[in-house]
């Protein structure tokens, strides 16, 4: 037996850039066979919807709004949904699981956090930390900063990235040993706007209870398989990736000096 779960979602309720409420990612997901979702919406660094001036019981009350709707049609419809986040720094995006509203309630700090006061955080509430897309480039991304010393797993495979971020996340999260996470990144849900083909995420062996299952899994570096295309994965003639910098123990940036797609 096998379950089927996606890693990476945003609803319009809680993130800028999202398309779908929570309740139609559902419905979709459900079609689609899938076990569960996690919704991932950006947080206050990140595009979030919520106005980031309300007091803080109040943005943590809008943040979960798409979770929340989310849930609600998960358990009328009979899919898991589960909570997590999306937070931007510095154009690096981390996915944090395992915190849940009423942690965050009670943890105001995390909103203006360093990576590392983040992920001990996280570690401190039994959470983890994946580096979302490592090596995606966009207008809001100037450059590619790899936060090894500041995750648990790195996100390999995107279906927003192009290609090749998804071949160099591959080939780094492989080089350093870190567990692989899959995810669609998906904003916008409906057989009429998104090719089931590119809806990605994970499978696992048991099912998940709850958001903890998925973090032990990472932790304990458990096989997940990868619901992308294998080729997904392997570098094609023609590709080329933009610099990349480590980020050093003060979260300064380092350049690697790597061609990532060269090996």
């Amino acid at each position: 037996m096998s379950y089927r779960y996606e890693t990476h979602l945003h609803t319009c309720q809680a993130s800028a850039c999202g398309r779908s409420t929570g309740a139609e990612h559902v419905r979709y997901y459900k079609a689609l066979g899938y076990d569960g979702i996690f919704v991932t919406d950006h947080f206050f660094r990140g595009n979030c919807a919520v106005d980031r001036s309300l007091p803080w019981e109040e943005k943590v009350r809008r943040f979960c709004a798409g979770y929340r709707d989310a849930r609600a049609e998960g358990d009328r419809v009979g899919l898991q949904v589960f909570f997590a986040w999306e937070e931007s720094i510095d154009g690096d995006d981390y996915l944090v699981y395992g915190c849940d509203e009423d942690w965050l309630l009670r943890h105001p700090e995390i909103e203006h956090a360093t990576r590392r006061e983040q992920l001990e955080l996280a570690h401190a509430n039994g959470g983890c930390v994946v580096q979302a897309h490592p090596f995606r480039m966009r207008d809001y991304i100037h450059r590619i900063l790899l936060g090894s010393r500041y995750c648990d797993a790195v996100e390999v495979a995107n279906a927003g990235n192009r290609p090749q971020d998804d071949v160099c996340a591959y080939r780094y999260a492989k080089e350093l040993g870190f567990p692989m996470t899959c995810g669609s990144d998906n904003h916008h849900s409906g057989f009429a706007v998104r090719d089931p083909a590119v809806t990605w995420g994970v499978e696992t062996e048991t099912r998940l209870t709850c958001p903890k299952d998925y973090v032990d899994l990472i932790l304990s570096g458990a096989p997940m398989k990868l619901l992308c295309p294998p080729e997904r994965l392997q570098a094609q003639p023609g590709m080329t990736i933009e610099e990349s910098f480590w980020l050093d123990e003060n979260e300064r940036p380092v350049p690697t000096g790597r061609d990532w797609l060269k090996g």
